[in-house]
C-alpha cells in the first residue's frame, strides 16, 4: 500500500527501538518467511505484523483470515490490521504477555511468524515473547524469525535455556535492507515449560553435564 511507508516511518521515528525498522518489509522477504506455510499449516500465530506485509503473503498461501491472531502493540497498526483483515483476530497487546494469556484452548498453533525486533529487546523479554508462543505451538510446529542482523537474533544462552533449535532458512538479499529468516524448533525429546507444567526432576546429571550436553544440541548457524 503507497501509504505503509509513511506508517511505518512515522510509528518508527515516535518509537524507533520497538518498530525496528522504517519500512514494511518487502516482497522478498514476506516469500522467504511464509514459503513453508500452507492452508493446512494453522492456526497461525504473528507477532508484530504491522501493516500486514506478511499477512496478505499468508492468505495468498491459503491461510483462512479465521486461522490468523494478529498481536500489535501498536494502537494505529493494530486499528489498520482490523480493517484489512475482518476475519482475523486481532489483539492490541504487548506479545512479552503471550505466557499469562489464554489465546487458545491447549496448543494448537501450527507456526508462528514474527516480524518483532528482537535485536532490540532485553534477554528477559525475548524469553517470554518465546517462550509464551511456544506455549501454545503444537509439536512439530514451527517459530519464523527474521533480523537484519548477521546472527540468529534469539541468543544461544535462551536457546538452551528454551531448549530450542535455531536453523538459517535463507537471507532475502533483496529486501531493504537485506534480512535473514530463521526456524525455531524444539528440540527431541525436549518438553517446553509451560503455564500448566511443573519442572521435572533431572537425577544423576550434574548442572555443568546438562549444560554442556544443551550447548552441543544448539544449531545456530554464524
Amino acid at each position: 500500500m503507497s501509504h505503509d511507508f509513511l506508517s511505518f516511518f512515522t510509528a518508527w521515528m515516535a518509537a524507533p527501538r520497538r518498530v525496528g525498522a522504517i519500512a514494511p518489509s518487502g516482497t522478498a522477504l514476506a516469500e522467504l518467511i511464509t514459503r513453508d506455510i500452507t492452508a493446512d499449516t494453522g492456526p497461525i500465530l504473528e507477532l508484530g505484523p504491522g501493516t500486514g506485509a506478511f499477512t496478505y503473503r499468508l492468505l495468498k498461501r491459503g491461510v483462512r483470515q479465521q486461522d490468523l491472531t494478529l498481536i500489535e502493540y501498536g494502537s494505529d497498526f493494530m486499528r489498520l490490521l482490523q480493517l484489512r483483515f475482518p476475519g482475523a483476530r486481532v489483539l492490541w497487546m504487548d506479545a512479552a504477555r503471550l505466557g499469562s494469556e489464554q489465546l487458545y484452548q491447549g496448543a494448537p498453533v501450527g507456526a508462528v511468524i514474527s516480524g518483532l525486533p528482537l535485536l532490540n529487546m532485553s534477554p528477559r523479554k525475548v524469553i517470554s515473547i518465546v517462550s509464551g508462543a511456544f506455549s501454545y505451538i503444537r509439536p512439530g510446529g514451527t517459530f519464523y524469525q527474521f533480523t537484519y542482523g548477521m546472527r540468529c537474533p534469539v541468543p544461544r544462552p535462551i536457546l538452551d535455556r528454551l531448549g530450542l533449535r535455531a536453523t538459517l532458512v535463507d537471507r532475502a538479499l533483496l529486501n531493504v535492507p537485506p534480512a535473514a529468516v530463521y526456524r525455531l524448533t524444539r528440540r527431541p525429546q525436549y518438553k517446553l515449560l509451560t503455564r500448566d507444567t511443573a519442572p521435572a526432576a533431572d537425577t544423576g546429571v550434574s548442572p555443568v553435564a546438562k549444560e554442556h550436553r544443551a550447548s552441543q544440541d544448539c544449531a545456530t548457524p554464524a
